[in-house]
């Protein structure tokens, strides 16, 4: 077995290295921090170019740009799967009230993700995908005096999750 996954995933050899650039238009020169990384299917060099004169090079790309790629997918995230870049509303308020409301949705999809175990398909999904299979499906609501009851078909691949999700979406107390 072992042996089967370390042909399979290749071993992966990274560097950091960093250099001083001036282009023609730049007043002065400028750090030049170069994430390399050689593998089986060839190098992948990453360039990051900054006026910090402090961190090392690994901490100028893993903490500084790695994030702000991170942030970037977020914002793509909220745009692409709850339809947020749409605010076609005449009205700059009611625009600026939608972009609140799928705002909200998105902490609420994020939460949503957050409390479901890792050991589910799930945890990773996208929003779009976690819509469709905890949010758009069927269920009996049964309402008494104490409690409100619901009902899922037999067949709710997720039924024992969407159960487990009030519990695990409580905030934990002092």
């Amino acid at each position: 077995m072992r042996t089967r996954r370390a042909i399979e995933s290749p071993p992966v050899l990274r560097g950091y290295t960093e250099t001083r650039h001036k282009a023609k238009s730049w007043d002065r020169e400028r750090r030049t921090v170069a994430r390399i990384e050689a593998t089986m299917l060839g190098l992948d060099i990453r360039f990051v170019v900054t006026s910090l004169d402090v961190g090392s090079a690994e901490w100028i790309y893993d903490s500084l740009y790695c994030a702000r790629g991170q942030a970037e997918n977020l914002i793509k995230l909220h745009k692409t799967q709850l339809a947020s870049d749409r605010t076609s509303c005449r009205s700059a308020l009611a625009n600026q009230v939608r972009l609140v409301l799928h705002t909200a949705a998105y902490w609420l999809m994020l939460t949503v993700r957050e409390a479901i175990p890792e050991v589910r398909e799930l945890a990773a999904a996208e929003f779009a995908t976690l819509r469709l299979r905890l949010l758009k499906i069927a269920a009996r609501v049964v309402e008494t005096t104490s409690r409100i009851r619901l009902a899922f078909a037999a067949a709710c691949p997720e039924a024992d999750l969407i159960r487990g999700l009030p519990g695990a979406l409580l905030p934990l107390g002092p």
